[in-house]
């Protein structure tokens, strides 16, 4: 198929300047890193899995919560998900459900996240209150 294009022709874009540029990828172990640093408060480990070949477009984070339960989790572009019970375990059988956040998936498997998070809120708040008096 042939497409008259002049070269002289504005090319406009639909796509916002903001947008990922196609085969742009974002790096998830930068993600994973930062996904990291903002909860780790909340659990009892968590860190970047190191056995798993990097790959910009797939991160590995194993974590354990306040309960002593330890998860593999998968970080892409669709969200995080559980891959494996285990650190560093991946279960290719297991289908489980991506979530948007970070926080989303420790409240579904923790009680001790979701305790955690509310404290650190509810301190927070104090001091807002304090700092505004």
């Amino acid at each position: 198929m042939e497409i008259d294009c002049q070269p002289e022709e504005p090319v406009i874009s639909s796509f916002d300047e903001d947008c990922v540029v196609l085969g742009d990828v974002k790096d998830m172990r930068l993600e994973a890193e930062a996904v990291v640093s903002d909860v780790l408060f909340a659990v009892a480990e968590m860190h970047l899995s190191q056995s798993f070949n990097s790959a910009r477009d797939v991160a590995h984070i194993n974590v354990e919560t306040k309960e002593g339960n330890r998860y593999c989790l998968e970080l892409t572009e669709s969200g995080l998900r559980v891959v494996g019970y285990a650190f560093d375990q991946v279960d290719e059988d297991l289908n489980t459900q991506y979530h948007e956040t970070v926080y989303s998936l420790l409240d579904k498997l923790s009680p001790g996240y979701r305790e955690a998070f509310g404290n650190a809120l509810l301190q927070r708040l104090e001091q807002l209150k304090q700092n505004g008096q």
